[in-house]
């Protein structure tokens, strides 16, 4: 079957794949919730979402894919986000069929990028059943943010935030904060520390580094190399860590909505 990704591309994808490889945690989650879990034969090492995904061979990262190791495994289609695999996926579409999903600006495209992966993988009804859940799940959060300025930080090697093309900062807007970011129109972006003071936010979450376990001792030390003891934050013990050593909001499958949400709505 001939379906068009979201690169334009056309792809001819099995009518219901039975060896199938994902190179995004989001789509690894999704194809679990909507019953094709059992016919994922390689995953990457952040594919931990639900623990049955890290029994996968690990087949690749979000930049390369062990190709010779695909064909070991008879891998009838690989499904992918666009943007920083693009590269990747020309790449392994002279091998494979590659669908590529494109990564989600809003809370509202994680509920397409469910949708289209379960068209993909012949699994239309399950994953329209699991949208509606979401949708449920979302309409039932305590939007409380009550126009408090939010900043929000992760470890990427570096600190990094989000702007209003980022699913991220639109979740946290839509639980009504009054968020730093949103008139970058940018995914990402490297913080600017003297902007963040002017912002002068009344909550900051932190989110370290995926696998990591860095401490609040360490987060307070570089608040002060920063300077931003002055922040209102700060100076309220409005500090935050997200609770888990996975991606939290830096993962855009059906557990945004589900974990990440719901917790930001109640931390105030």
């Amino acid at each position: 079957m001939i379906l068009i990704d979201d690169r334009g591309r056309k792809v001819d994808v099995p009518d219901d794949p039975q060896r199938i490889a994902s190179l995004s945690p989001s789509i690894t989650e999704t194809l679990f919730r909507i019953g094709k879990g059992q016919n994922l034969v390689g995953v990457t090492p952040f594919c931990v979402r639900p623990v049955e995904a890290q029994k996968i061979k690990k087949i690749g990262s979000y930049g390369y894919a062990r190709i010779e190791l695909l064909k070991e495994l008879k891998t009838e289609l690989i499904l992918m986000v666009s943007g920083y695999q693009d590269k990747l996926g020309d790449e392994l579409s002279q091998h494979f069929p590659v669908f590529t999903i494109d990564l989600p600006f809003n809370i509202f495209s994680i509920f397409d990028l469910v949708l289209k992966t379960g068209i993909v993988v012949n699994r239309v009804q399950e994953s329209r059943d699991l949208v509606r859940e979401l949708y449920e799940k979302l309409a039932s959060i305590d939007r409380n943010g009550r126009g408090l300025r939010l900043y929000y930080e992760i470890d990427l090697g570096g600190p990094v935030t989000f702007g209003s093309l980022s699913y991220i900062n639109h979740g946290f807007s839509f639980l009504g904060f009054s968020t730093y970011g949103s008139r970058i129109r940018k995914e990402w972006f490297v913080p600017d520390f003297n902007d963040v003071m002017d912002f002068d936010p009344e909550v900051i979450i932190f989110e370290p580094k995926m696998f990591s376990k860095a401490s609040k001792e360490k987060y307070m030390e570089e608040i002060a190399r920063r300077k931003w003891d002055g922040i209102t934050a700060v100076k309220e013990d409005r500090i935050f860590f997200t609770p888990s050593q996975y991606d939290f909001f830096a993962h855009h499958g059906p557990s945004y909505i589900e974990e990440a949400l719901p917790w930001a709505s109640k931390i105030i």
